[in-house]
């Protein structure tokens, strides 16, 4: 008889969600679904606020990527004000993102992905979290721990602190950088830089075990989005931003920030709180797109550093002319890590970056204005309206995961079918059911927080409702 699997809650991810996979009268799975169950409501908040009060306000937005959401709300801002900011403040501003995404990217791949990666997906689930991996691999996750660490640090010597920095404000940022600051960070790198290339090696030497999931992790056709700087270059503060098809050809080379409405829709399921933003030319559900770490890979050109270039260069003979799994976004994280230690050093030394020079202040001087960065988890949208006083009327915000919403739909249906059969519930299936999500690595936790070990119930229901096997943790 057809039944249905519940995954309540999805761990190891930055929020809550859940995942029903439903199966037919013969035990094969015919649909799946993944669920936010959390409603975020940051832009009716933001209604009747003073615009300069958006960026500190934004970063509130998650305890995650707080950064993300400060800049790109910096960035609306400066459109609200009609402002170019001053070369320095544009270096540092990009500094603390690519120190965001170092340390994102770290608590991605050693804290939640990376038992699943070291361990198994079918190892002990009593043992399959970052306290067992640490017994299993204690060099690796000590490497793991100081990368998050050093981006820490970096967002907390530029803005004070590491969590809700208000540092990046309309116009530029509020203080620059002195020497002191500049050679702290500076000797943070080196250890930084081996670190990263010892654990990129570590991954690359492990990642031939997972040719089952790479095969049906998210891998299928899709449009991908990012920016890329003017050479389509890596890049993450600035630039165009460009979509291409899973062939690789250029679908749209630049969508100017202000026009974003007319290429990207957003329509909402009734069966989750995250919008789901498409290609509008394509209509929906067929305009699905791609944001993250894969995407920016894939539509990245080159790279501006030396050791990144090269594994760029070796990332990209994965896929031809794309690589399309979404298991790969983890080799992504490694490459990008690489890429941000080395970016950093080079904008530190730039002959401009003690510049005092750091902000521009005006008034309003536009009624809207678009900010657009990439977080760690993909492209941020911010968009804004105002009053003649400055103060906000209309907010609307298309978070980094929102983007992947249809891709995480379609790729949970794609695993469920490859891994779960029958009416014989295993948890080592239905990890890997949750091991696609976070591989996309969502972050859903934006102003909502969970204290203790949140529950896992996995129920394995008959057509009247009834319990046929369940597995509690």
């Amino acid at each position: 008889m057809p039944s249905t699997i519940v995954i309540d809650n999805v761990t190891r991810i930055e929020g809550h969600a859940k995942i029903t996979i439903h199966l037919d009268e013969h035990g094969f799975v015919h649909d799946a679904a993944f669920h936010v169950t959390q409603l975020r409501g940051f832009e009716k908040l933001c209604e009747g606020r003073p615009f300069y009060e958006m960026p500190a306000l934004m970063a509130r937005t998650c305890g995650i990527c707080p950064v993300s959401h400060l800049i790109a709300g910096a960035k609306a801002c400066d459109e609200l004000m009609a402002v170019r900011i001053p070369p320095t403040a544009q270096k540092l501003r990009r500094i603390m993102n690519l120190a965001q995404i170092l340390q994102s990217h770290a608590l991605n791949l050693f804290y939640l992905a990376g038992p699943d990666i070291a361990l198994g997906f079918d190892a002990d689930p009593g043992q399959r979290n970052l306290f067992g991996l640490a017994q299993a691999h204690p060099g690796l996750v000590r490497d793991g721990i100081r990368l998050r660490q050093v981006g820490q640090q970096i967002i907390e010597i530029l803005g004070g602190k590491r969590i809700h920095p208000a540092w990046v404000v309309p116009g530029g940022v509020a203080s620059p950088l002195t020497i002191e600051q500049r050679d702290a960070i500076l000797a943070l790198l080196p250890q930084a830089l081996t670190l990263a290339q010892r654990t990129l090696d570590w991954y690359k030497g492990v990642m031939g075990e997972f040719g089952e999931e790479i095969r049906s992790f998210g891998n299928f056709p899709s449009l991908f989005m990012g920016l890329v700087d003017a050479e389509g270059g890596l890049e993450h503060y600035d630039g165009q931003l460009r979509l291409i098809d899973a062939a690789g050809k250029v679908v749209v080379e630049a969508i100017p920030p202000a026009r974003y409405g007319e290429y990207i829709g957003e329509a909402v399921e009734p069966f989750s709180y995250l919008k789901s933003p498409y290609f509008k030319p394509k209509g929906y559900p067929e305009g699905m797109y791609r944001v993250g770490p894969l995407a920016r890979l894939n539509i990245a050109a080159t790279c501006r550093t030396t050791w990144a270039a090269q594994e760029l260069a070796e990332f990209k003979v994965l896929g031809h002319p794309t690589v399309l799994s979404t298991f790969h976004n983890h080799y992504a994280r490694f490459v990008e890590m690489l890429f941000a230690i080395e970016r950093i050093d080079q904008l530190l030394r730039e002959d401009d970056i003690l510049d005092t020079h750091v902000r521009a202040l005006a008034a309003p001087n536009a009624a809207e204005g678009v900010g657009i960065a990439e977080a760690p988890r993909g492209t941020l949208i911010h968009h804004y309206r105002i009053d003649a006083q400055g103060l906000i009327t209309f907010a609307n915000l298309i978070i980094a995961t929102g983007h992947n919403s249809l891709a995480m739909n379609r790729a949970v249906l794609q695993v469920a079918k490859r891994f779960v059969k029958g009416s014989s519930l295993q948890e080592g299936m239905l990890n890997r059911v949750e091991g696609v999500i976070r591989a996309f690595d969502p972050c859903l936790s934006c102003s909502t927080h969970a204290l203790g070990q949140m529950p896992l119930e996995l129920r394995l229901l008959g057509p009247d409702g009834e319990v046929l096997d369940r597995l509690v943790r």
